[in-house]
């Protein structure tokens, strides 16, 4: 590293020592803050990445974006200075990226990153508390990408919720706008005849990136027939069969795992089954040895749990049932285990009956702890009318979460505490439309579930967004089931609301005026 660069590191960390002391300490000299604490402030940036919601000549598709009130960061002056009153000092956009297959001519992808075209914004949303919306039909839909900023910034979501009433593609297809990552795991999806399972993989930076995606089925690892990766163009988006990427006979449950050897890509699984319908296939949680899947729907006609383990132990799983009136060990799924490098599955038959409730995996032996991911596979209706949605592992919200779309006399919030007794707050938040916001606390006892109609805002019109705010007690894992019947099919989709990460730890600092010195 040359010198020149080292002097700038040194002034920057002088910089920031100094400006972390004066933020901390009063004139007067006395101390704010704890300085043994890391600071809990707001992000200044957030990138959300929506996938290309259909391909369907008949397809719907709503998007809702929201940034829930409170931990704002940014301010009028503070990001356009006192000569940009009159602009919009934070924002946050929804713009469409350029839609690409993969394409076999490497100069038209790079003509295309190196002349971008000006586009724009499908949607821009300008305040906190209120949501926007905007709808789009038919397939021409594009990929986007979106930038939050300054006070819009923390705790915002996009949501993208598409209805197909017919075709090898039908039903209501909810996901949560993703934000960029290098490594996420997908169990619960298939190479099956029936099935046609998509992975899409969106670039937002300016740059190409290279994608890998493995895949393991019951057996192991699945012989992959490519070997360079796949490209991402910059700010695009590819869509891949899962079922071209290997050579090797249909699996039923298969775990997906990508990640990137250069860049960051947004991904998500979008899945058709020509019986039981379609839907998004989000991302599992982290690796861990106990996992909570929370939002199962009290009239559940089927739920398959598939699960992997990517470490190099093998791990025997304890299956509960958390419902309504306690936490139960369903009759005939009581345990999994589940192979190192393999993905295991376990059909649930009459696990709810008649209680809305969340499914929790523990290890069998708790001096034994091997990490997994898991995913399950939720069917509602009677065969021939019958819709799929899934529900993924899923970290507790532990300050705030927020689900954007939700229509009046359509949605359930589900709550589970897996262990201590929890209070939390829930917000309905204006309409987008019109209409007042509505709050209300829950308290979820330990070892339950309480699934209900969530609160509506007062003069509703249009669609509003539901905040879970975490008040005391143990953890809570929270999803909401989105309803929207149509032609006898109970249509639905799943969303389960993590954590919204609106505030990041900063090292607090304390003068030392020493790393100025030559």
């Amino acid at each position: 590293m040359k010198r020149t660069t080292l002097s700038l590191i040194a002034a920057a960390t002088a910089l920031a020592a100094v400006t972390g002391f004066a933020a901390l300490t009063a004139p007067d000299g006395t101390k704010t803050a704890d300085l043994s604490l890391p600071l809990g402030l707001p992000v200044e940036r957030t990138t959300l990445l929506c996938p290309v919601p259909s391909s369907s000549e008949v397809a719907e598709t709503t998007y809702t974006s929201y940034t829930p009130p409170g931990q704002g960061a940014g301010s009028a002056q503070g990001a356009g200075g006192k000569g940009d009153a009159d602009k919009p000092a934070d924002k946050a956009e929804l713009l469409p990226s350029t839609v690409t297959l993969v394409d076999t001519d490497p100069k038209k992808a790079a003509d295309a990153a190196k002349k971008p075209t000006p586009t724009k914004p499908t949607l821009s949303l300008t305040k906190p508390g209120t949501p926007v919306t905007a709808q789009v039909n038919g397939p021409a839909a594009p990929a986007l990408v979106g930038t939050a900023t300054g006070a819009l910034a923390p705790g915002w979501t996009t949501q993208l919720s598409t209805v197909v009433p017919a075709g090898g593609a039908r039903g209501l297809l909810g996901v949560t706008c993703t934000p960029p990552d290098t490594d996420v795991w997908f169990p619960a999806a298939s190479t099956a005849k029936e099935r046609q399972d998509y992975v899409h993989l969106t670039n937002p930076d300016d740059t190409a990136a290279v994608a890998d995606i493995e895949l393991y089925g019951p057996g192991g690892k699945l012989k992959s027939v490519l070997t360079d990766g796949i490209s991402v163009p910059a700010r695009s988006s590819v869509p891949v069969l899962l079922s071209t990427l290997t050579a090797e006979a249909p699996a039923a449950d298969v775990t997906v795992h990508v990640t990137t050897r250069t860049g960051r890509v947004g991904a998500v699984v979008r899945v058709a089954d020509d019986k039981i319908g379609s839907d998004w296939l989000p991302a599992s949680a982290d690796p861990a040895a106990t996992a909570v899947l929370p939002g199962i729907p009290a009239d559940a006609t089927g739920v398959r749990l598939v699960a992997y383990a990517p470490g190099d132990d093998d791990a025997e799983l304890k299956v509960k049932f958390v419902g309504a009136s306690g936490t139960i060990v369903p009759a005939g799924g009581e345990s999994l285990t589940v192979k190192s490098g393999m993905t295991a599955a376990l059909d649930l038959p009459n696990l709810t009956r008649g209680e809305a409730g969340a499914l929790m995996i523990v290890p069998a032996d708790p001096k034994r702890p091997t990490p997994v991911v898991a995913a399950l596979r939720v069917v509602r209706g009677k065969p021939g009318k019958q819709e799929l949605g899934f529900v993924q592992a899923t970290a507790p919200v532990t300050v705030r979460g927020t689900a954007a779309d939700n229509r009046a006399a359509s949605s359930t919030l589900s709550l589970t505490a897996p262990g201590e007794t929890a209070q939390v707050k829930v917000t309905a938040s204006a309409g987008s439309g019109g209409g007042a916001t509505v709050s209300k606390t829950v308290t979820v006892k330990a070892g339950t579930t309480t699934a209900f109609a969530p609160p509506v805002p007062s003069g509703l019109k249009g669609g509003y967004a539901l905040t879970v705010e975490h008040v005391s007690g143990g953890p809570v894992h929270a999803a909401r089931m989105l309803a929207l019947p149509e032609d006898g099919v109970p249509m639905f989709t799943i969303q389960a609301i993590g954590d919204d990460r609106g505030t990041v730890d900063v090292p607090t600092a304390r003068q030392d005026l020493s790393v100025l010195d030559d």
